[in-house]
Formats: structure tokens, sequence, C-alpha cells
């Protein structure tokens, strides 16, 4: 055989070994596995595998029967249960309890029960957990004395590798929507310690085995480079959350988008409940948004200026009294009494909301103007009039004092 032939054919060995990853592979993720060569995209199908599994567990040594397994998963249409058997039996999540034809019981794989809690795991906190017990995992691997350099490359290599993988995806939800950081936010949780721990692993590694510098050179980029991405994602979810920090609020542009695209009657709906001291008049959805857009920001507060050297001369004697107005507020007082002491506010109301914000407005001066002889007198009930205009009443009164 030549040198050529020695580096590209396999030995019965290597294809043995990778027959053994395959089948543990196939039998972790069967329950997953909507046929030989696809994923499920139906939830039931895994409920299935898992009510299956869970028969399995409770029927001990002897196994489960077709007729049982079929009994176990009786809610379930019986073509779906026989292609889900099917799939477990061909990924050998299911077995025969002995390898003879005509074979009536099965057993389960404890491989598959495993793969399924795992994915159950993932699915609660996107991987933080599992990453955890990798580095204290690898933490009592390295305290082992029976460890060798090469088995300490490979754990370091493959923690640089989910570190690397870890950063790349928290960049990408970084400089994604801010809706999808936020579903991903149990990615950031527990950080500090993730990083801690796996600096303590690294300066482990590094002491026992010095000849490993330049792998553990590249953990530690890896290590710092997760560290980065996460505090940079941490710090654009907590900006999203705004002064609250509470990260079930919707942020500003879904806010935004609401008021482009909703009808009057979803705005309207917005403020049922809410109960205001008087109609406000209508705004386009567009005008809010520009409104909010162009609104002032908070500003610092700006120093007080130097007092000035000179002596204060105390207040003015004007007082800055406008006899133009005070003479126009007195005849539209006279208009509205004609003659007579009092009269009720609500008769003086118009039925446009515009004329009435401006009638109470020059009542409301006339009762602020001391040098005037009228006031304004307010009961402390509120009448609601759905058919009339206005459609809310505080009874109130406008009074003449000179007599």
């Amino acid at each position: 055989m030549s040198p050529a032939s020695d580096n590209t054919a396999a030995s019965l060995d290597d294809v043995l070994v990778g027959e053994a990853v395959l089948g543990v592979y196939r039998q972790m993720f069967a329950a997953l596995a909507r046929d030989s060569g696809a994923v499920v995209d139906d939830p039931e199908l895994v409920d299935v595998a898992e009510t299956l599994l869970a028969a399995f567990a409770d029927a001990g040594e002897d196994g489960l029967s077709r007729e049982q397994m079929r009994y176990v998963c009786r809610r379930y249409p019986a073509e779906v249960f026989e292609n889900r058997l099917r799939v477990l039996k061909g990924l050998g999540a299911v077995r025969e309890v002995f390898p003879k034809p005509n074979q009536l019981r099965y057993r389960a794989s404890f491989t598959s029960v495993v793969g399924l809690m795992f994915v159950r795991r993932m699915m609660l906190d996107g991987g933080q957990s599992e990453m955890h017990r990798l580095l204290a995992l690898e933490q009592l691997n390295v305290a082992d004395p029976r460890m060798t350099p090469e088995q300490a490359r490979d754990g370091a290599d493959g923690l640089a590798r989910a570190f690397r993988l870890w950063s790349v995806e928290l960049v990408t939800l970084t400089n994604g929507t801010i809706e999808e950081l936020r579903e991903q936010a149990p990615k950031l949780w527990g950080t500090e310690e993730i990083l801690l721990r796996a600096e303590r692993l690294h300066g482990a590694i590094l002491r026992r085995w010095p000849q490993l510098d330049r792998t553990c050179t590249d953990l530690r980029a890896a290590i710092y480079a997760y560290g980065d991405a996460s505090r940079r994602a941490a710090a654009r979810l907590s900006d999203s959350a705004g002064t609250t920090r509470n990260l079930t609020l919707l942020p500003p542009e879904n806010w935004r988008t609401f008021t482009r695209t909703a009808s009057r009657e979803d705005l309207a709906a917005v403020l049922d409940g809410f109960v205001f001291d008087a109609a406000a008049p209508w705004h386009e959805p567009s005008a809010v948004v520009t409104a909010v857009e162009d609104g002032p920001r908070a500003t610092p507060p700006r120093p007080a200026p130097p007092r000035p050297s000179v002596p204060d001369p105390g207040l003015s004697g004007d007082t800055g009294s406008d006899t133009a107005a005070t003479g126009r507020l007195g005849e539209l007082a006279e208009q509205v009494l004609r003659g007579r002491d009092a009269i009720a506010v609500e008769d003086v109301l118009a039925e446009d909301w515009a004329a009435a914000r401006r009638m109470l407005a020059d009542l409301a001066s006339l009762h602020l103007h001391p040098e005037l002889p009228y006031r304004l007198v307010w009961s402390d009930g509120l009448a609601v009039r759905p058919e009339g205009c206005p459609t809310w009443v505080t009874p109130g009164r406008l009074e003449r004092t000179d007599r």
C-alpha cells in the first residue's frame, strides 16, 4: 500500500468510532425528529415521544408492548402514533427487549431521555445552565491527576469555540431589533459568574501545563470577547428599559409604530377606563408622532448667573396692571350677568368647545383680578351628561361682590 493510500483510507476502528458517535446523536435527538432526516415542526410530535418515554420509565425492566404503547398514547391519532413509533425505532430510541424475530416487547433508550431533558433545559435559558455545568466539569477534570495535556488542550479548544460562537450571537442580537434582544435576555443572565469561572479554569490549565500557553491565549481572548459582547448587549437592553428598568414595558419605537398604523378606534381603546377633567380635541396620529419627536429633551440645569455688586433697589412699584384688559373683562362680566347678581356657569358656556374654553379662561381671569367686583364659586360635585354638551359639568356660579 502506498503512503498516499495510508493517509486517505480509514481504518475499521475509525469507522466504528464514527458510527458509535452517530448512534448516540440519533438516540439523543430522536424525540425531535420528524423522520430520519428532518426535525419536527409540530409540538404535538414531541409530546408523543415524551409520553412514550415516561411510560417506559414507569414500566420497569419488562418494557412495553405495542398495545400498551398505543394505550398510553390513545389521545393522539393512530397515524401520528405509528409515525412516531417508526421514527423512534429507526433512530434507536425504542428497541426490542431481545433481538429476535416477532419481538413483542420494547424498551426505551436512556440516552433519548437525557437528550430530551437537555433540550428542555436549553429552552429555559438558552444554554446558560449548560455552560455552568461544562465549566464545573472541566474544572474537576483539570484537578484530576490522571488528566493528560492532550485532554486539557481539547477541553480548552472546545470552550474557546463555544465562547466565540456565543460572542458572535450576542453581537448580532445587539445590532438587531430590540424585540429580539428582549426575547433572548436569559442569555445575559449570570455573565459575571461565567466569566469568573472561565478565568479560574484558564489559570488552572496554564499553571498545570505551561506548554499549553498558546491554547490558553486563544481561550483567554475568547473569554474577553464574550465579556465585551455581553456587556454591550446588557447596556442596550438597560437603555431600552428606561429609568424604570422594567423590561416588560414596550420600547418607544413600538409606540411610534402603533400611532402611525393604528385606527382611531384602536387609539381610543388605549384610553378606555381613564377619566379626564375635560375632553381634549382630536389629534391626528402623525401630529402626535411629530410632537413626541420634536419635544424638548432633558438638559442639565444651568448654573445661576453671578449676582451684581450694586445694591438691590427692591421690587418696582409698577404692578403691571393693564387697564384695557381689565375694562374688557368688566364689560364681559356685565354682558354675562345682564343686571343679575349671579348666574350659573353652565348656562354661559357655548356648545363649541373652543368658545367654551375661552369663556372659562375669561371667567377665571375675572375671579383672579382683585380690583374687579366678581368671583367664581365652584361646588364639589361632578355631573355627567352623555347626551349634552359639554358632557361633564361641575356646578359653579359667577357672582357679583359689590352688592
